[in-house]
């Protein structure tokens, strides 16, 4: 059974747009630890951050080098 998380990232035109949704999620992440500096909240940050992670994991999954031509 395909899941649309497998569809999602395996398409390599969406690269670009998952590289520009994480840098976003992980510039809010900063921006939200600069603000809050005192008190800010490990889980907060963890909850924050992984987003951006699945939104950078699903890019590198859209990769794909083609090695097969260099070995011909």
């Amino acid at each position: 059974m395909v899941t649309l998380f497998y569809l999602l990232s395996m398409n390599p035109k969406f690269r670009y747009l998952y590289i520009v949704i994480g840098s976003i999620l992980l510039i809010s992440l900063i921006v939200e630890v600069i603000v809050t500096y005192p008190d800010v909240s490990p889980k907060a940050v963890l909850l924050n951050a992984l987003p951006a992670l699945l939104f950078f994991y699903l890019a590198y999954k859209t990769y794909h080098e083609k090695k097969d031509s260099e070995l011909m």
